[in-house]
């Protein structure tokens, strides 16, 4: 099979085409022949350096896949060969053929098209954990999510909604800011030009809000706890902007509050296999019924991966990027 390597320089420009065996799936798993990958902030850390994969793991790029069932391994049921599917990989995705086990596979929902279905499970898995796992976001609550206008962003937008909370998010641009409106954001701030702090205090006359979804870290730490009002929670995805904080720790008795967090990787198969199953539940109909949408902002052939990662490095897109893998 072909796949993408990268060089020990970390760069963009060091993605390249090599050749492999292609993998076999062990017990539990199934094999994909991947029609399309989808691109995340992870697969840039680790060509970097900064995110490796765990033991056993593959060590090619790429977190979440779309594409047909083409073996299974010993003891798996409920798949068949030649099944679409979409599917959260523990690395690998960055190749004609990925296995996955069983429990992180989804079917991909009627309308939507290979790219689209491989732009959903590395998302949706991640949000469905923090939002309703950790954070145990519920119906009247109030959500800030920061990079509205990411993947993520875009499905921890319609996640607040599918569940009845209301939703503020911060973004880049008033581009981006329009795009999150029309998601069903109740606002988006312009993180250049508003302080994020003063514009939730004028939309909740200074009441706070229950939920911050950050991936910036240490640079919002503060900021993001002087928001919450009694009984919130704080939830870090991933810390863009340091992991370092110092916090004056009586905010967080005066007001009850929870900071918690967590990376979807290091997680248990028995983990990531529930979540799977909450989502085929409560999301994937709403794909169906077209209540939630996945938005692709490009996709790029599996030689022009560069481009995808610059992009993302640029931070200029909107939703999702992803890579053709089978033309």
């Amino acid at each position: 099979m072909r796949y993408i390597a990268y060089g020990g320089d970390g760069s963009a420009a060091s993605l390249h085409i090599e050749q492999a065996p292609a993998p076999t799936p062990a017990s539990g798993e199934v094999l994909i022949e991947v029609h399309c990958a989808g691109v995340n902030r992870p697969d840039i850390m680790q060509r970097q350096g900064r995110y490796p994969p765990p033991p056993g793991a593959s060590p090619i790029l790429g977190l979440e896949v779309a594409g047909i069932i083409t073996a299974l391994g010993e003891g798996v049921s409920g798949w068949q060969l030649g099944q679409p599917v979409c599917a959260l990989v523990p690395g690998g995705g960055y190749a004609e053929y990925c296995v996955t086990p069983a429990g992180q596979v989804l079917p991909i929902p009627s309308g939507l098209d290979m790219a689209q279905a491989g732009a959903l499970p590395e998302v949706w898995f991640t949000v469905w954990a923090n939002l309703v796992g950790l954070a145990a976001l519920t119906a009247g609550e109030r959500l800030l999510v920061h990079g509205g206008s990411s993947g993520i962003g875009l499905a921890a937008i319609q996640l607040a909604r599918e569940l009845g909370a209301e939703v503020v998010v911060t973004v880049g641009s008033p581009e981006k800011a329009r795009f999150c409106l029309g998601f069903g954001a109740r606002a988006a701030i312009d993180y250049r030009r508003e302080d994020f702090v003063a514009v939730v205090g004028q939309l909740y006359g200074g009441e706070g809000l229950d939920v911050v979804l950050d991936m910036i870290g240490a640079a919002y730490l503060a900021r993001n706890v002087s928001v919450l009002r009694r009984d919130g929670r704080l939830v870090f995805i991933a810390f863009q902007q340091g992991s370092r904080g110092e916090l004056d720790l009586r905010e967080i008795l005066a007001r009850r509050l929870r900071l918690t967090g967590s990376a979807m990787r290091p997680r248990s198969i028995a983990e990531k296999t529930a979540i799977r199953d909450a989502l085929r539940q409560r999301i994937w109909p709403a794909l169906e019924a077209g209540r939630v949408r996945s938005h692709v902002h490009a996709t790029f052939p599996m030689d022009e991966a560069r481009r995808a990662h610059e992009l993302m490095e640029r931070g200029e897109h909107i939703g999702k990027l992803v890579l053709q893998i089978k033309s």
